[in-house]
This record gives structure tokens, C-alpha cells and sequence, in this order.
């Protein structure tokens, strides 16, 4: 029997097209017969993809893969399926704020899989951390076995994928991997107001009016933490359900 499996995805785009992809990234998380979850060496690879159209200098700057690097290859149509459906199949795949590979990585070519975004598990399990970007995150807990030429270049498909598995690893060793579905199902419980007058101060030093304007904000995640925490102090009625984006059902 296969061990269960999730894969941590990263691409690197040309722009901001529905078909934009420049590279594909993996790195695999499998548990071992006595439930615990490892970094699979065998599971991870790199692809680039020819996006059809330029890649613009913006995204060069990032990435620095140019035109030239992607001419042979092949095109997102073509090679998604096969990295995001692998043989055996997976639990689940993952990625860092994975809304931004959701948009290029739709059920057309997942096969409706589920999502894990680690972003918003980490802001779950380790609001003690001041940052919670993928490199911050590395920088701050030193992950263990993280080799660190394998994570470098940073803003490289499969150097990102791979700093990102090591922190899905230890989360899915903290947590189940149905609660880690859980919260990537809701939007990010933010451990501090992020911009305006309250800038940087944790939720639960805010008045119930600031708590109340930041229910209404425009951002889902903003809106969600000043509900979330109004419904702890027991002010229902000030916090409306946030509309949860959609995800298919666990079970």
C-alpha cells in the first residue's frame, strides 16, 4: 500500500495570465507506517513551461528565468496533470498562501483535490512567530533536516516547494491533516491587525469598535479576525459570518 502523501506545489509565472506559468516545483510529504509525516527525497522535481506569450521584466526580476530558458518547453495544458496527479494520487496538495497557485492550478488538471495553504496554518499554529512569509518561517524556526543549498535559490519553483514541505511536515506532525484542511478552508486567522490606526496590535487589545470597523473591512482575512475574535468576547450579533471561499467538503 502506498504511504500517504501530500505535495507541496510552487510555480514561478510570466505574469499574471490564467496560463502564465513559467515553472512548476514539487516536493512530496509522506507518513511512515508509525503515523509520522517525513520530507520524501525521491518525491520532488522541477519543470519549466512555456507560458506562450513573453515573460515580462517584473517577473524576471524575480524568478530570472528568461525567455530563452522555456522555448523547448512544454505547456501548462501538458504538464500539469501529471505533476498534480501523480501516480498512487495524493491526500492532498499544498502550498504557501496557496490561493495564488489555486488560480493556475484549477480542478481542470487536480482532479478536484484539496488544498492545504500553509500560510494560514502557520498563522494557527505559531502566532508566537513575527513573520509568516515561507522564508521568514524558515529563517525562524531552522526547520530540522532543512538543507539549505536545496532551498536556495529562493524564488525558484522547486527551492520554495521545498522550504515549504518542511514546514507542512511539522505541521502535519502537530495537527491533523483533516485540521489543517480545516483552517485552509476558512480564511487567515491573523495574529495582528496588519495596516490603520491599530497597526500591529494583537486582536484581542482592541476595542469593540475598532473590532466592529474591521469587521466590515474589504479584506476577508481582516474581516474574519476582528469576527473571530468578537464571537470570543460573546458579541455575536457584531459578527456576521464571513463567507467562506469555496473548497470542497472534507468528508
Amino acid at each position: 500500500m502506498s504511504p500517504q502523501r501530500v505535495r507541496v506545489i510552487d510555480l514561478e509565472t510570466a505574469g499574471s495570465g490564467p496560463h502564465d506559468v513559467c515553472e512548476i516545483g514539487w516536493q512530496d510529504v509522506v507518513q511512515d507506517p508509525g503515523g509520522l509525516w517525513r520530507i520524501d527525497d525521491e518525491g520532488r522535481g522541477a519543470a519549466l513551461v512555456n507560458p506562450g506569450r513573453p515573460i515580462t521584466p517584473e517577473t524576471m526580476a524575480v524568478h530570472h528565468i528568461i525567455d530563452a530558458d522555456v522555448a523547448g518547453a512544454p505547456f501548462w495544458k501538458d504538464i500539469a496533470p501529471q505533476v498534480l496527479r501523480p501516480e498512487g494520487g495524493v491526500q492532498a496538495l499544498a502550498a504557501h498562501r496557496a490561493a495564488f497557485e489555486q488560480r493556475f492550478c484549477t480542478p481542470k488538471f487536480t482532479g478536484d483535490a484539496l488544498w492545504i495553504c500553509t500560510w494560514k496554518c502557520a498563522l494557527r499554529l505559531w502566532p508566537h512567530l513575527q513573520g509568516f512569509s515561507n522564508q521568514m518561517l524558515r529563517y525562524q524556526r531552522n526547520p530540522e533536516g532543512l538543507v539549505r543549498d536545496l532551498g536556495l535559490p529562493a524564488h525558484r519553483a522547486l527551492p520554495d516547494a521545498y522550504v515549504t514541505a518542511h514546514h507542512l511536515r511539522d505541521m502535519l506532525n502537530a495537527a491533523s491533516l483533516e485540521q489543517l484542511l480545516a483552517w485552509s478552508a476558512e480564511p487567515g486567522l491573523l495574529v495582528r491587525v496588519p495596516a490603520g490606526p491599530d497597526r500591529g496590535r494583537p486582536w484581542d487589545k482592541l476595542s469593540g469598535e475598532s473590532l466592529r470597523t474591521l469587521a466590515q473591512d474589504r479584506d476577508v482575512n481582516i474581516r474574519f479576525s476582528a469576527e473571530t475574535e468578537l464571537r470570543r468576547r460573546g458579541d455575536i450579533d457584531a459578527a456576521p459570518e464571513t463567507a467562506l471561499p469555496a473548497q470542497p467538503k472534507l468528508l
